[in-house]
């Protein structure tokens, strides 16, 4: 199939996108998918996981396949190109899912603390059947000094964490509280400074320069003559 920019317009005013098909035992293989039926299911999605059935012209069975990328336009945000990866409901994969908190924090909400969150997504693994939009988490029980680690995270059903159990999703620090800097009155600022003057003055009237004491030296021997 050609996929040339003039391609790509024709398929454009057909209301056709071009598409890619990755993995399975097939080679890559290009497809074009309904413009607006690809628009409404991205639409209607409320994670960036998605898993569709995709009929293809010239097989007898549709595929399932997970939405891999979606390529949008930088003026106007129209779909341009999407990437589908086939799976197989019977086998594992692994996604990358967002992370997100529920409730307010008692320490945000009681002593004005601040939630961080370290975490913005989670590698996770599970059957396609099993894959999550998202994964949430309750924090309204963290208080200043909390924490949430990955370890403490009720994933649902059949998902499993790829990543280290003992990091941190979420915590509440205290809030900062910036230190004023007293001002130094400008009458104390006024009498530093002459002090500091009147000192190296006194120290350069009572020392004696190198030229001057060697000048002094022949003096005193002709006299002793």
């Amino acid at each position: 199939m050609d996929v040339g920019r003039a391609a790509v317009r024709k398929l454009r005013a057909r209301g056709l996108i071009p598409a890619i098909i990755y993995g399975g035992k097939d080679k890559p293989r290009p497809l074009q998918v309904a413009a607006r039926e690809i628009n409404a299911m991205m639409s209607h999605a409320s994670g960036e996981n998605v898993l569709v059935e995709l009929e293809v012209a010239g097989e007898d069975s549709s595929r399932t396949a997970l939405v891999q990328e979606v390529q949008h336009s930088p003026v106007g945000g129209e779909i341009r190109h999407v990437d589908f990866h086939a799976v197989s409901m019977d086998q594992v994969i692994q996604a990358e899912v967002p992370l997100e908190p529920t409730g307010i924090a008692v320490g945000v909400k009681t002593f004005g603390g601040l939630l961080e969150q370290s975490l913005r997504s989670l590698a996770i693994e599970c059957l396609p059947g099993d894959l999550p939009d998202r994964i949430t988490v309750d924090v309204s029980q963290l208080n200043i000094g909390d924490s949430i680690h990955v370890r403490d995270i009720q994933f649902p059903h059949g998902v499993t964490a790829k990543v280290q159990p003992d990091l941190t999703a979420f915590s509440v620090v205290a809030p900062v509280v910036e230190e004023e800097v007293a001002a130094v009155p400008e009458a104390e600022a006024a009498a530093a400074g002459p002090e500091v003057i009147t000192e190296k003055k006194e120290e350069a009237e009572g020392a004696t320069p190198a030229h001057a004491a060697k000048e002094k030296a022949p003096k005193e021997k002709e006299q002793k003559k």
